[in-house]
């Protein structure tokens, strides 16, 4: 039994591995992004702009309190009990998911009291929202809770069943034609969802837990936390600064370019759901692969991402882009050159980045973040005040470079201070 357990893996069966739990992220995430994509039009078809305005804003909300939850609950889950034995994770999985509905409950009591206070339908948006936030919180923690024990189906069937639930959820919200309809058949499909993740686990989140947990990985989660909402916080505030700079219009025209690399960007951020658990996995087997690992991921998706821009620029018609997003069409198309730029630099980075994450190194992870994080912002404005978007998508390309060689360095310093100290064997580690 003890020769079993220590049995060599052949590479190829572990490549093989690797494959298959990467293609399931893959798959999950294209479940994820069609289902929003196609809630997100259902409701402004029925709701009009003004309605669909403030859905919005409550799915803006849960994208920065998904983050909150996901630096303090799932990442440092992902980095500390990848590929440990079913006990470990099992034990990891209650006390994560325990944050995660603590993240959920006082962010929707806070959600709840600010919906109270606005009033009207932008009040209602966010007073719904609090009601199925913690709802919400839960089942992204077991997605990320799957990915974490290399079972990505799970994940796959969970959102499946999200998908599923939100079909009668938003035909009986049509019935009542309200924003706040909306938002509780969203949330409330993805109850559904949160509680198939309990079956399929066979754990329950527990609130009283979630102390522990922050206390256990205050090393990791408050620094994963800022990171996080340093990364949505930048984009938002080089939006904003757009549109203050040059206006509107060229507003629409970053976001037109957007959703045209949107399919692109749906496989990155489903490869960046397993990247971390494999980066975890292939550093306690092997440390001086990681850096190769790391190599190979950043600068696949680098290559991938630059064959997507070049389709779109030499294979989409302009009245295949008109159709798909009518008059911004034009002042979008200008801009993915640029664009397309600063998605490759961006892509080569996330492998540095998931090195770090591998690596619990967060100090140094949050060092790059930020520093990142004001690059692209800097050059998104600099670039914006001298030449509107097109300036704008310039400046974030420079800027994401310089992010990617600070990413970069830190990934190799913390590379070299891993392999100089002795590693304990992580409790509860799997051998085979």
């Amino acid at each position: 039994m003890g020769i079993g357990r220590h049995r060599r893996v052949r590479p190829s069966r572990g490549l093989k591995a690797m494959a298959g739990r990467l293609s399931w992220g893959l798959g999950d995430q294209a479940v994820s992004s069609l289902t929003n994509f196609a809630v997100g039009a259902f409701v402004a078809r029925s709701l009009g702009a003004g309605a669909f305005g403030a859905f919005s804003l409550a799915w803006v909300t849960y994208g920065v309190l998904v983050n909150v939850s996901r630096g303090l609950a799932t990442d440092p889950l992902m980095v500390r009990f990848s590929g440990v034995a079913a006990d470990a994770w099992r034990g990891a999985v209650v006390r994560a998911s325990g944050t995660a509905l603590a993240v959920g409950v006082a962010g929707g009591l806070g959600c709840l009291g600010l919906g109270l206070v606005i009033g009207g339908p932008v009040g209602g948006a966010f007073a719904a929202l609090g009601a199925v936030l913690p709802a919400l919180l839960v089942q992204d923690s077991w997605r990320y809770a799957f990915f974490a024990s290399g079972e990505g189906r799970k994940a796959f069937g969970n959102d499946l069943v999200w998908g599923a639930a939100l079909v009668p959820a938003m035909l009986l919200a049509s019935a009542h034609d309200s924003v706040v309809a909306f938002v509780l058949a969203w949330g409330l499909a993805a109850a559904v969802a949160a509680g198939f993740g309990c079956v399929q686990t066979g754990v329950l989140p527990r609130l009283t837990v979630a102390a522990t947990w922050l206390r256990q990985q205050r090393d990791l989660g408050p620094r994963y936390l800022v990171e996080n909402a340093s990364n949505s916080g930048g984009s938002q505030l080089r939006m904003y600064g757009l549109g203050a700079i040059a206006g509107l219009a060229d507003v629409g025209a970053v976001r037109g370019v957007e959703l045209l690399l949107g399919p692109f960007l749906a496989v990155l951020m489903g490869l960046s759901l397993v990247a971390v658990p494999e980066a975890a996995r292939v550093l306690r087997r092997s440390p001086h692969r990681l850096r190769v690992f790391c190599l190979l991921l950043g600068g696949g998706q680098a290559a991938a991402a630059l064959c997507w821009g070049t389709a779109l620029l030499l294979l989409l018609p302009d009245r295949a882009g008109e159709f798909l997003l009518g008059a911004v069409w034009e002042p979008a198309s200008a801009l993915i050159v640029p664009a397309t730029l600063g998605v490759v630099g961006a892509s080569f980075f996330t492998g540095a980045a998931t090195g770090l994450r591998a690596l619990g190194a967060a100090r140094r992870s949050l060092r790059s973040q930020l520093v990142a994080s004001a690059a692209y912002v800097a050059g998104g404005l600099a670039g914006a005040a001298l030449g509107g978007a097109l300036g704008s998508a310039w400046g974030v390309a420079a800027g994401v470079a310089f992010g990617a060689v600070v990413w970069w360095a830190q990934f190799g310093a913390g590379l070299r201070e891993h392999v100089a100290r002795p590693q304990p064997e992580p409790e509860g580690m799997r051998t085979s």
